[in-house]
């Protein structure tokens, strides 16, 4: 199968807020965009990856040289349409071998008005955002001016400080699934669609509430559980989740949240989350669980991690460790029933490693649920 993007490409420039401009040639969209510069180590998955919502407001560059291979397919997105701001590649494939594709990547860009750039360098960029941290970029096919893209990169706002969660979330809740399991109600601050899935399998009832809505209201359905889920931007600019997620340890649902959910449950109980210099991205991420003490291959996105100086005994314990750098990747409450993860367990790089944390949830609902019953 091939694509009719194999016509000559215009030219386009990638440049970066440091002064740092590389040509190439331009992939998708005609046009301009601009975001953080990061980078994902990922083999494949390249649809899951710019669909993820938790990476609005990103520019993606894939270490993984050939990108469109197997083209792109409506059964592998997380959400309905790109998340990520701009896609950066070594070598932007043309022709595309799968059977399951509806169309080619470039086709799905054009469609979605995704602005790419390819023929770069990635090797080179990579090294150079590991050794000086994640820069501001602009992908351009329309101004190929080095010092207005440079002052654009510039002016673009830090992820720093930035609340994104508002661009992304459900306008309104709504029932994803029905089941005899137990019944979740998951704050939707960019929730991939393999997280819900993930539930779903498990027999759960799964109702999906929009970012902002109290916790009051969430109550009223009467969930057995409660789940925070990933997101895009700095969780420490979104005070208002901050205080649903203490008002929920204080309900004493048991609660459960992954990447930004884990941030966001940390910081309510007092513990630090800081920006980190480059961020994890990618599906080979090396985690150890330290109560079973085997190590799981994970998959990453995230650019801000807790601080662990921050988190004493009284309120949590660290229950998993990057083995990498050593990070924080998940904690479990003392104060309340409630688990948190920095990774994502339904990506399935392992393929199954971490999907027994789901499981896991499950049987603290279960737990608690026989504690309460004891009780009265």
């Amino acid at each position: 199968m091939s694509s009719d993007s194999s016509a000559a490409r215009s030219p386009a420039k990638l440049a970066l807020e440091d002064g740092t401009v590389v040509t190439g040639l331009a992939v998708g969209h005609m046009g301009e965009t601009a975001g953080e510069l990061c980078f994902n180590t990922s083999m494949s998955g390249y649809q899951e990856i710019m669909t993820d919502p938790s990476y609005v407001g990103q520019i993606m560059m894939m270490t993984y040289p050939h990108i469109g291979n197997y083209g792109a397919s409506e059964a592998d997105l997380e959400a309905d349409r790109p998340m990520v701001a701009g896609l950066v590649t070594r070598a932007f494939v043309d022709a595309y071998s799968n059977t399951l594709a509806d169309e080619s990547l470039e086709d799905w860009m054009r469609r979605h008005e995704l602005v790419g750039i390819t023929g770069v360098d990635t090797r080179r960029l990579v090294r150079h955002i590991r050794e000086g941290g994640v820069l501001n970029a602009v992908i351009s096919s329309v101004d190929l001016d080095d010092a207005s893209l440079i002052a654009k990169a510039k002016a673009h706002p830090s992820m720093a400080g930035l609340e994104l969660a508002s661009r992304v979330t459900t306008a309104e809740a709504y029932d994803f699934a029905e089941g005899d399991g137990p019944r979740i109600a998951v704050y939707d601050y960019g929730v991939k669609r393999n997280i819900l899935r993930s539930f779903k399998r498990r027999g759960c009832t799964v109702r999906v509430f929009p970012a902002d809505t109290p916790l009051t209201v969430v109550l009223d359905w009467n969930p057995d559980g409660l789940f925070f889920s990933n997101g895009p931007g700095d969780p420490r600019a979104m005070p208002g989740a901050i205080e649903t997620a203490k008002a929920a340890a204080e309900s004493r649902v048991p609660t459960f949240g992954i990447c930004l959910g884990h941030q966001l449950m940390g910081l309510a109980q007092g513990i630090e989350v800081y920006k980190m210099k480059v961020g994890h991205r990618g599906a080979n991420q090396p985690v150890k669980n330290l109560d079973q003490g085997h190590v799981e291959i994970s998959t990453q996105n995230h650019g801000f991690a807790v601080q662990e100086d921050s988190i004493t005994e009284a309120v949590a314990r660290v229950t998993h460790r990057n083995l990498n750098d050593q990070t924080v990747e998940g904690l479990r409450f003392v104060t309340f029933p409630g688990l948190s993860i920095q990774y994502h367990p339904e990506a399935s790089p392992g393929p199954h490693d971490s999907a027994y944390l789901f499981d896991q949830f499950l049987d603290l609902i279960a737990e608690t649920k026989s504690a309460s019953t004891e009780t009265t």
